[in-house]
């Protein structure tokens, strides 16, 4: 099982919170944070990435469905 990064580039504000929480996954490409790849092994800190990024930018999923970020409760 593996899971799919993403980072919308149209709603990224270059934070770095990803980068700071998960630096082997995400990376800073200019202004902009970026997955260093899209295919990963599951990990909960990519889901912690995803639901402390304050713009809301980033996207995991797996097979399709979108298990990041988290709804909270």
């Amino acid at each position: 099982m593996t899971w799919n990064l993403d980072v919308d580039p149209d709603v990224c504000i270059g934070s770095g919170v990803c980068a700071a929480l998960a630096s082997d996954r995400f990376t800073l490409d200019g202004v902009l944070a970026r997955p260093v790849t899209s295919s990963v092994e599951p990990d909960e800190t990519l889901l912690d990435a995803a639901d402390t990024c304050p713009a809301m930018a980033i996207t995991v999923s797996e097979r399709g469905a979108v298990i990041g970020p988290r709804p909270w409760s």
